[in-house]
């Protein structure tokens, strides 16, 4: 298992080269960061010309690349386009913020969608499957921006009529909390609903097709037939196997969630991953766009390495030489 892990470890370091070359030559030919500011005439044509030189901007892109990575690297993920600051800092707090969220709403995901996988597929064909079913449908076709603004009326006006404050509809904190992490969760509850809807949509699909090829395993007939409990036999024998396709889905989306958190926490006004990013955007700075770009990646290499390595715990057939 631990040559497996190396040698995975060692094939991700030029996965990460090549996409590091990528996100910097997408982003150098989607403009020249400094096109605003050569525009606006208030600026000096001396200042744009000392920030082309302190960044290599006046330089081949093979160069220019070169000297990101090398800042990257020493710098901790490089410095801005502007002012010259270190991007470490708020894109570690940022991260720490996003963290909160995702594991949250993926916890929450999980949790759901393998009770409900499990139970439509021994009941199959019930009511409960069917019903289930139509609500992964719904589940998978509800725009994110819709069911985030949809929530925040609702707990807006029932805050109005009542008085009782549910949630929480924007920010992390409020400005004076009696508990820090009570009203930490009061804040994130109702994005990591947002997000944790699709989630549960999937996986309960996956997990319900998954038992379903499980439990008509030869192996589930013979433990059947030695007499065991049924409920022994599917979370003893069945539940087990039938989590190895889930968590290649679930360690994958993970990763991902970290760029795809971007539309809920803007309208939930978080300060993380997705604001960040647009708050990059919006002031064409390349610099903390290729450093969130490569943060998201290696995240999604991060977690697709521990899916593969889950499989040798989750499954004994499972062994790696």
């Amino acid at each position: 298992m631990l040559t497996y892990i190396a040698r995975r470890i060692l094939l991700s370091i030029p996965v990460l080269i090549a996409m590091s070359f990528l996100v910097f030559l997408l982003v150098s030919l989607s403009g020249d960061p400094l096109a605003s500011l050569k525009m606006n005439p208030r600026i000096k044509e001396s200042t744009i010309r000392e920030i082309e030189v302190r960044k290599h901007l006046d330089k081949p892109v093979i160069v220019q690349y070169g000297y990101w990575v090398k800042e990257f690297v020493t710098n901790k993920f490089g410095t801005t386009l502007l002012s010259d600051d270190p991007i470490a800092p708020d894109l570690t707090r940022v991260l720490g913020n996003t963290l909160q969220l995702v594991v949250g709403a993926e916890i929450l995901a999980v949790l759901l969608a393998v009770g409900i996988g499990i139970y439509s597929a021994v009941k199959q064909y019930s009511v409960f499957d069917y019903t289930a079913t139509t609500f992964s449908f719904v589940g998978f076709s509800t725009p994110v921006f819709w069911l985030a603004l949809i929530l925040q009326i609702l707990v807006t006006n029932l805050y109005v009529s009542t008085g009782f404050r549910l949630f929480y509809t924007s920010g992390l904190n409020s400005a004076t909390p009696g508990n820090f992490w009570l009203d930490r969760i009061q804040h994130l509850m109702l994005p990591m609903i947002v997000l944790s809807v699709a989630g549960i949509a999937q996986y309960s699909r996956y997990m319900r097709a998954s038992m379903l090829e499980v439990v008509h395993s030869d192996y589930i007939r013979t433990a059947r037939a030695k007499g065991l409990s049924e409920r022994r036999v599917i979370m003893r024998h069945a539940f087990r196997n039938a989590l190895i396709p889930l968590t290649t889905v679930v360690a994958l989306d993970f990763g991902a969630l970290f760029g795809g958190a971007i539309v809920t926490e803007f309208i939930f006004s978080l300060d993380g991953m997705g604001q960040y990013f647009i708050n990059a955007l919006q002031v064409r700075d390349v610099y903390p766009i290729m450093a969130w770009l490569m943060l998201t990646g290696g995240m999604i290499i991060l977690f697709n390495l521990i899916a593969d390595v889950a499989y040798g715990f989750l499954d004994p057939r499972v062994r790696y030489e």
